[in-house]
């Protein structure tokens, strides 16, 4: 099995978190699943998502500049 090292999209992984970040689809492209996941089940199970998934996001998007590998965004 060999690992996907091509660079990602910042572009993409910003208007990902920006559109659709309450739902942590953002995480999941950058490969940062374990993020994605909890995103998910704080909407679903409790509603706090709600609120905190959009301020969540927007850090995420001002703040991480790689992929969960350690790739830098290209």
């Amino acid at each position: 099995m060999t690992e996907n090292t091509a660079a990602k999209s910042r572009t993409t992984y910003i208007l990902l978190a920006l559109f659709l970040g309450g739902l942590g689809i953002h995480n999941f492209y950058s490969g940062h699943t374990k993020h994605g996941i909890i995103k998910l089940v704080l909407l679903v199970a409790c509603g706090l998502g709600l609120l905190v998934n959009p301020i969540w996001s927007i850090v995420e998007m001002i703040t991480v500049k790689q992929d969960a590998q350690g790739v830098q965004f290209n």
